[in-house]
């Protein structure tokens, strides 16, 4: 192999491999190792002896019909993707969280990866207002340019990612199964819907992988690791919305909460996590105010791909416009600035080779006096 680092048929071999979990993946990813020896000498025996079978001999490695079938469900549609760390449209936040998935199956539009998103949960049984809630601030949020995140759940999850959409934003969707199997049955329309403009289905199970209840509390991290913050819409004290918020506060994502009545057993999860901590919410600016930081300083609600009025105070690239001392990941960055992904890193790169820009933890900071 000549690559030096492992692409979409190598990250779909290592995903399949013996005895490799999420967080041992993303610890050998981080290594940045060559490709393929550097992995060989780090993996555990039976997943190195399994990958050098593939390598030399794949047509005796079980590996080969998997990575067949994968890439043929690939090749049927333009607009099915497999997502991997070495990616252009690998989400940059989920390293931040301690155990991403290795890969992501994908189906719809890539570009709704790109403006900064927020996911919102809640209950399946919910109330009308829950779902009037949920549906009113989906659309606020789209219209001010973030990507809503959530489940394709009944209830709350359904409802926002639908108003997001009729409000011609954007929504991305993380399944329990395959990006292919629309489940719950009856959100058919809705797993259509967010295969066209707009709309992505992502999964970390294989293409034809049915739902199962296991999949769903592993499904939450990525829900949660995928977005900037959680907006907890309706929650009984009991239910996997909590799992969310929880795991939202372990990956230091910001945990919002809708108030509501003391004698409505689905709101009493949110009245909890209030009280634990979480952000009281009354409106949309009540969560902007909190994620200022995603934003360009002059003009905290800005949307995503429009410039900042004024032009450019800053010399050289006008990605320095949307930089300052809080790091800003490479994906917001691409929302706010309009560019591809891969010129965004590219400039990024340059500036940084000029001492303008640097690397932090969670992003990229503009350096003072640049």
């Amino acid at each position: 192999m000549t690559t030096q680092r492992p692409g979409a048929r190598e990250w779909l071999a290592l995903s399949r491999l013996p005895g490799l979990g999420a967080v041992r993946l993303a610890e050998l990813a981080a290594t940045a190792s060559a490709w393929p020896d550097g992995w060989l000498a780090l993996l555990p025996r039976e997943a190195a002896t399994a990958l050098r079978l593939w390598l030399d001999h794949p047509g005796r490695s079980p590996l080969t019909d998997e990575i067949a079938r994968a890439e043929a469900w690939l090749a049927e549609a333009p607009d099915r993707h497999l997502l991997h760390p070495d990616h252009p449209h690998w989400p940059t936040l989920l390293a931040e969280i301690p155990d991403p998935p290795p890969l992501l199956w994908a189906w719809g539009d890539l570009a709704a990866l790109a403006p900064p998103r927020l996911a919102m949960v809640g209950a399946r049984r919910a109330t009308r207002e829950g779902l009037t809630n949920a549906s009113t601030f989906a659309r606020e949020l789209a219209g001010r340019g973030w990507c809503v995140v959530s489940g394709m759940a009944l209830g709350i999850d359904a409802a926002a990612q639908q108003a997001a959409l009729d409000a011609d934003g954007t929504s991305v969707a993380v399944l329990g199964c395959g990006v292919d199997v629309a489940y719950p049955p009856r959100h058919h329309r809705l797993h259509a819907r967010l295969r066209e403009p707009g709309g992505l289905l992502l999964s970390e199970h294989p293409p034809g992988t049915p739902a199962r209840a296991a999949f769903f509390p592993r499904r939450n991290r990525i829900v949660t690791g995928l977005a900037f913050g959680v907006l907890v819409v309706e929650a009984a004290e009991r239910s996997g919305s909590l799992v969310s918020a929880r795991l939202a506060g372990e990956q230091g994502r910001e945990v919002f909460a809708l108030p509501g009545s003391i004698h409505n057993p689905q709101a009493r999860g949110c009245l909890r996590l209030i009280r634990d901590g979480a952000v009281l919410v009354r409106d949309v600016d009540d969560i902007v105010a909190e994620l200022t930081q995603w934003l360009p300083a002059s003009s905290p609600q800005a949307r995503p791909g429009q410039l900042p009025a004024g032009g450019e105070s800053s010399p050289g690239d006008p990605l320095l416009r949307w930089l300052s001392g809080q790091p800003t990941p490479v994906d917001t960055l691409v929302g706010l600035s309009g560019l591809g992904i891969a010129e965004c890193q590219r400039r990024l790169l340059e500036l940084e080779l000029e001492g303008r820009v640097a690397h932090a933890a969670g992003g990229w900071v503009r350096l003072s006096g640049a």
